[in-house]
């Protein structure tokens, strides 16, 4: 079966680009072959610095047959007393087919002349040609370039393209402007080792090609090798490199031969703080730390780098990358000498001048919110935290939110912004403050991505909480909310660190309150954050807590406000509510509470009882009682309303469950037993006492959530 290969050759790609590239490849191009019903035994897909390539083994050589039912005209106009009109011979001439293989069929819309045709397949050969233009011109990203005088946009120059099938060259050909690429069987090999086109006999000698011209062309392979290089050359040095996935990710797609180099610098750098070292490393110039051993923090004065020069020149790689980062950590070295000459608080004044949001003042501006907001939540968390943590969180937070962001003016972080929050605590060790607050200045910050850890110490946690909703309400107040992707203030991953800190944390925050205060009189503004706000709650329950989604909106409501001013109240009960919902879904406990809960759900939407209504004896007149079961349903609600407040008194939803799964044979007695009553009575006072009865236990439901939400057999 034949075997296609694809190769584009381009000037250096960037990284970011090969990596999304080939995620993109990896999915469209099956998608694309399936979707002309051509199906193959392997599509695997390749890259490097300077070349994107697909093979793809075990096509056919063309298309299925397919047949296709073409529609003709009315059957009345194509043919009278079973004879052939016109309309019909036309028809028939136009499809190529004779009049005889006519069928009348009976559609929707009247009986109408149709026709099956058998389409050929086309040789797979067209439609490669047709499809590897789209492949090409259709890869998406960032920053994409225009060169020549053409208007093609791509990554980087396109310099030639290899495209065969088996063992012969598919023409196609690239036209941008007043350059054309032609298709060809020659590619090219490494830049330094190599500098020389290569022949490619066939499509499957691809990978043996190119490796014979120093160029690995398997994006898994070369990372395999950069970890086993790493590891092997730190060996020399008694040492263990720390292997970052985002770094090796980088690296891999930097090098077409790679070769680790261990380069060396003075151990006097070692004085600078890790993070520092580390970071100049890793962010700036790509190496991998050398450490003692692994699940430590104490470096060597060694790096590995990743080559993508000749091997045998390492040694004067190493030299000439050493000079590059001695030259760097000189710098960091300088910056923390400077920085330490000072106390932390002495940088707050330079805030004033760096501006944090031009329609909202300086990062000192900002710094007086944050302070401001830290009071706020502390004020709320009095009442639930002992006397203990509420005097560490008092002589904590407030320090912190005040020296939060003066290391945002330091010179070190205004070199390597990747420090922030992390000179801070150095910093604020180094002028004496409290190591609570050094690490609340640091786990502010905390989780700066999805998979970030979260703050650890309440400081931490509580001036975090702060920031954001600083952010926040202060870019929502310019009417800046995120639309689409476009989220430019990053205000959906302030939002989740909001929510995910105060889960994390068991924080008894009440955020609808806090947003009150912080937003004033703006009731625009408010509505807008608590939609954004309830957006993330229900994101983040489906997504990471795996909830489904309709105990999802069982728990924040259908368009229903007090259930979204419920969740806003308190993020732990929400969150405790749609776990526990899960779980009695998983066990089988929901389904039998569902029935009788949701058709009284159902039922009592029709009547007028307040949904907050809990007590029967107000509500219910027993003198209109008319059968057992209405007296027997009275009796569960009585039983039911100490369960239902301690529910609501605890967050333990288990005994308001347990006595709805006991009370259900009643209930089900009302609907259907023997003693079975109508509802929707003629007379409208029992019919108005009945669904009192109804709205009532839907009300001691809905202290769980919104039955009327939930579906059955999801």
């Amino acid at each position: 079966m034949p075997a296609f290969l694809l190769e584009v050759g381009t000037e250096e790609l960037p990284a970011s680009f090969l990596s999304d590239a080939l995620t993109q490849w990896r999915s469209r191009i099956p998608q694309a072959l399936s979707a002309q019903s051509l199906n193959s035994e392997a599509v695997e897909v390749y890259g490097t610095p300077r070349r994107l390539a697909v093979l793809i083994q075990g096509l056919p050589s063309q298309q299925p047959d397919r047949e296709e039912d073409v529609k003709g005209p009315p059957a009345q106009t194509a043919f009278q007393d079973g004879k052939p009109k016109p309309a019909a011979v036309g028809f028939a001439k136009k499809q190529g087919v004779d009049v005889s293989a006519l069928e009348i069929r009976t559609t929707d819309k009247g009986d109408f002349i149709f026709v099956r045709k058998v389409i050929p397949g086309r040789p797979v050969a067209e439609i490669l040609t047709e499809l590897v233009r789209e492949w090409i011109w259709g890869l998406e990203g960032k920053r994409l370039m225009r060169w020549g005088d053409g208007d093609a946009r791509f990554s980087r120059p396109i310099r030639w393209l290899v495209a065969l099938l088996d063992d012969a060259v598919l023409p196609i050909e690239l036209v941008n402007g007043s350059e054309t690429i032609k298709s060809d069987r020659l590619s090219h090999g490494h830049r330094v080792l190599y500098p020389k086109t290569v022949t490619i006999p066939q499509a499957t000698d691809y990978l043996t090609a190119l490796r014979s011209a120093y160029v690995v062309v398997n994006p898994d392979e070369r990372a395999t090798t950069i970890q086993q290089q790493i590891q092997e050359s730190v060996q020399e040095v008694d040492g263990y490199a720390e292997i970052y996935p985002g770094l090796l990710a980088e690296v891999t797609n930097l090098v077409e031969w790679p070769t680790a180099v261990v380069g060396k610098f003075e151990s006097e750098f070692l004085n600078l703080p890790t993070e520092v070292i580390t970071t100049v490393m890793v962010s700036h110039q790509r190496y991998f730390p050398v450490f003692t051993a692994a699940n430590t923090k104490e470096l060597l004065p060694y790096f590995v780098t990743i080559s993508n020069g000749d091997p045998a020149k390492s040694d004067i790689i190493a030299v000439g990358n050493a000079r590059v980062i001695r030259a760097r950590l000189a710098d960091g070295q300088f910056f923390y000498k400077a920085d330490l000459a000072k106390p932390l608080d002495s940088f707050l004044p330079q805030l004033a001048k760096v501006t944090f949001q031009e329609d909202l003042g300086s990062l000192l501006d900002k710094v007086g919110r944050i302070e401001k907001n830290t009071e706020l939540i502390i004020a709320q968390l009095k009442v639930h935290l002992n006397s203990h943590d509420f005097l560490d969180l008092l002589a904590t937070a407030p320090r912190a939110a005040k020296l939060c962001k003066a290391d945002l003016v330091s010179q070190m972080v205004y070199e390597f912004p990747e420090l922030q929050g992390v000179m801070g605590q150095k910093y604020a060790a180094a002028s004496g403050e409290s190591e609570l607050v050094a690490t609340a200045i640091l786990e502010h910050y905390l989780p700066k991505g999805a998979d970030d850890v979260l703050p650890q110490t309440l400081g931490g946690q509580v001036v975090g909480l702060a920031d954001r909703l600083d952010t926040l309400v202060s870019i929502f107040s310019l009417g800046m909310i995120p639309t689409g992707s476009s989220d430019p203030f990053a205000l959906r991953r302030a939002a989740n660190a909001v929510v995910n800190v105060t889960w994390s944390a068991n924080l008894r925050v009440n955020l609808q309150q806090l947003l009150e205060q912080i937003a004033g009189d703006n009731t625009q503004l408010l509505l807008a954050l608590q939609d954004f706000f309830l957006q993330r709650v229900r994101t983040l329950l489906q997504e990471e807590h795996r909830i489904d989604y309709d105990l999802v909106n069982a728990v924040l409501g259908e368009n229903d406000p007090e259930y979204a001013e419920r969740a806003l109240k308190d993020l732990l009960d929400v969150r405790d509510r749609a776990l526990f919902l899960q779980q009695i879904r998983h066990d089988g406990t929901l389904e039998k509470i569902y029935e009788t809960v949701n058709r009284s759900t159902r039922l009592a939407a029709q009547g007028d009882l307040d949904t907050k209504q809990l007590e029967p004896e107000s509500v219910i007149r027993k003198e209109l009682f008319q059968k057992s079961s209405e007296a027997a349903f009275y009796d569960i609600l009585v039983d039911l309303l100490p369960q239902t407040v301690a529910a609501q008194q605890s967050g333990n939803y288990q005994q308001l469950v347990t006595a709805l799964v006991e009370n259900t044979p009643t209930v089900s007695n009302f609907f259907d037993g023997p003693e079975s009553v109508l509802v929707m009575d003629s007379d409208p006072e029992i019919k108005r006492n009945r669904l009192n009865l109804l709205g009532l236990l839907r009300n001691h439901a809905r202290v769980l959530g919104d039955f009327g939400a939930i579906v059955k057999n999801l």
